[in-house]
């Protein structure tokens, strides 16, 4: 093994992102990146523990179809089980690389969930340098400083440390063979205009403009982790602030409060309305209520000496009309808005149930034994619902969770979340609570099922 091989095995293995034998799900683009996290996972995690995802999208011919075959080439040498998705046509209107964003994302997460793996991507620290670049001139707020986390529920970007030189390097030594996508350089996307005019300008600037750029990225998270902990303080778990208060705050912390409140109420990050503190203020200043719409789907609501924030109403959203919450009666069945949700009771080993699960998330694995089965209901998304979901350390609200796995916006509030004593356990192809998840030592399991009407 080379030093250089050996030194970027070390350095990824130093994340901690990755052990041995656990189950991984890489997504390999068949591009130098992506090759190389394919290699890194069989070296530190074994092959068996890994699968390929690669996405063919067909959008570029012949091309496309080369690069599925590279894949598979690279994966059958390597032993390592190879799964394909060769996606439907895209919409004929709209931003294409978000809807293969979608597409990818969409299968991943369905697969990762249906086996108990993390999906795990080829980011680089190029490519953290460019989103924070394009979030810069495209978003404002702190957020934009933050880029991509190195884990992100069941999304692992083990190489965010490596540059893409780096990459390309480590490929040559193990004597991998990758593609080139050249629409990756198409000026006619903002990502290509970013890598190949502004970050090369910067470079020219600086030959270590990359570096530093990462360098301030990797010490903001670090203050942003500390600054969500005193706008936790300040909140102390509540969903408002009184206009008193929120006046004391020193203006940077009446900025990020404001902030979490709006976001927590809606499914979309809204960093501008920190701007409109002076705004909020003066709804209270006379007295009485007032509203303001502050974008993102979100209004600001003043009312008895209070801010708080709502989602604005859609029309057609909700389950239907006047429906809170049903019971789900074990075994029994519920109909809730457009779905219908089967529940029964088994006698089965932890192993045994996860065997249930199916691909799609459709069907819930839950510890019965852990679980008050007379306390489950059905409802509908709730601004402000958390979780704390198998694979993270923390919890999640449910609309960064429906983010993360590509939930389109329309269908969002029509979810049917299913919780027990008001605690949120399971929504059916997107997560499962931490606390009811089978183990080991299970023997009686709860199999919720749930259908589209």
């Amino acid at each position: 093994m080379s030093e250089l091989v050996a030194s970027i095995l070390g350095r990824v293995r130093a994340t901690g992102l990755l052990r041995q034998g656990a189950p991984y799900l890489a997504l390999v683009s068949g591009g130098r990146d992506s090759v190389c996290l394919l290699d890194v996972l069989a070296q530190i995690c074994g092959r068996d523990a890994v699968t390929a995802l690669h996405v063919n999208y067909r959008l570029r011919g012949d091309d496309s179809d080369a690069d599925e075959r590279h894949v598979a080439m690279l994966c059958a040498r390597a032993e390592i089980e190879l799964l394909v998705h060769r996606a439907s046509p895209p919409p004929r209107s709209g931003n294409l690389q978000a809807w293969a964003r979608d597409v990818r994302y969409g299968e991943a997460n369905a697969l990762a969930l249906a086996r108990g793996a993390h999906v795990t991507t080829g980011h680089t620290a190029s490519d953290q340098a460019e989103t924070v670049l394009y979030r810069l001139a495209s978003s404002p707020g702190r957020r934009a400083l933050l880029a991509m986390a190195p884990r992100d529920g069941l999304l692992l970007r083990p190489l965010l440390g490596l540059t893409r030189e780096e990459t390309a390097a480590y490929c040559r030594a193990r004597g991998l063979g990758w593609r080139d996508d050249a629409s990756n350089a198409d000026d006619r996307f903002a990502r290509g205009r970013v890598r190949h005019g502004l970050l090369e300008e910067l470079r020219r600037v600086h030959p270590a403009a990359e570096a530093n750029l990462i360098r301030t990225v990797e010490l903001l998270r670090e203050e942003a982790a500390v600054l969500d902990r005193v706008v936790a303080a300040v909140l102390a778990g509540r969903s408002q602030i009184t206009v008193a208060e929120l006046a004391e705050l020193e203006p940077a912390l009446a900025r990020l409060v404001v902030v979490r409140l709006a976001e927590d109420a809606g499914d979309a990050l809204v960093p501008a309305v920190g701007a409109r503190v002076g705004e909020l203020l003066a709804l209270a200043a006379h007295g009485g209520s007032g509203q303001l719409d502050v974008g993102g789907g979100v209004r600001a609501i003043v009312e008895y000496g209070a801010l708080r924030f709502e989602p604005t109403a859609r029309a057609g959203e909700g389950a239907s009309a006047g429906q809170r919450s049903v019971m789900l009666v074990v075994p029994g069945k519920a109909r809730f808005g457009g779905w219908t949700l089967e529940s029964e009771l088994r006698v089965l080993t932890g192993e045994q149930a996860l065997g249930c699960r199916r691909h799609d998330g459709s069907v819930g694995v839950l510890d019965a034994d852990r679980l008050d089965l007379a306390a489950l209901r059905v409802r509908a998304w709730r601004p402000g619902d958390r979780m704390r979901p198998v694979g993270l350390d923390g919890s999640k609200t449910l609309a960064d969770l429906f983010t993360d796995r590509r939930l389109p916006r329309a269908e969002r509030s029509r979810m049917p979340v299913i919780e027990c004593g008001g605690e949120v356990v399971w929504v059916p192809g997107v997560a499962t609570a931490s606390r009811a998840r089978v183990r080991s030592e299970t023997r009686r399991v709860a199999l919720l099922t749930a259908r589209r009407a």
